[in-house]
């Protein structure tokens, strides 16, 4: 079996696409809303876009371990994808796809990634479920903090007159 994994998953939020836009790519604040990112840091900028920027992100699972992608931002275009090519304990791309749905936004995460670790390449054929569970739990603990992030960012926005 190879250590070669490709996991997709769908976030539906109550928010205009511009607003989970501009949470997605504000990697930084990742932290605060999102239970398992235990840090992020930016490397290196890159253009004013964005694109060419790269972060170390510090994970936490639901699994006793941790890990540390350094990712870099390779390709976007505003605000509907948003792609990255991560290296460091696992090796992959990331792909954010984002499409309106009525008044709020559907999320696609698709992340294709290689195993570097050694224990994880040697248990991969037996603990590719539970890898799984784990990667979709991470996610389902992402989408929801998303969601009480941009609920609090939209309660403190001034409110438009009509």
């Amino acid at each position: 079996m190879s250590a070669r994994f490709t996991y997709v998953t769908e976030w539906r939020l109550d928010a205009p696409i511009a607003q989970v836009w501009d949470a997605l790519v504000d990697v930084e604040r990742w932290p605060r809303w999102w239970p398992h990112v235990r840090s992020a840091r930016t490397l290196h900028a890159g253009a004013a876009s964005g694109l060419g920027s790269v972060r170390r992100l510090r994970w936490s699972s639901r699994l006793p371990y941790g890990f540390t992608l350094d990712v870099e931002t390779t390709a976007l275009r505003a605000p509907t994808l948003l792609v990255g090519r991560a290296t460091g304990d696992m090796a992959g791309t990331g792909t954010w796809e984002l499409a309106c749905a009525g008044a709020g936004t559907r999320v696609r995460y698709t992340w294709t990634l290689d195993l570097h670790t050694p224990w994880m390449r040697l248990a991969a054929p037996f603990m590719a479920p539970v890898f799984r569970w784990n990667h979709e739990g991470v996610m389902r603990a992402g989408g929801e903090g998303l969601k009480r992030w941009l609920a609090a960012t939209r309660a403190s926005l001034p409110s438009q007159a009509v």
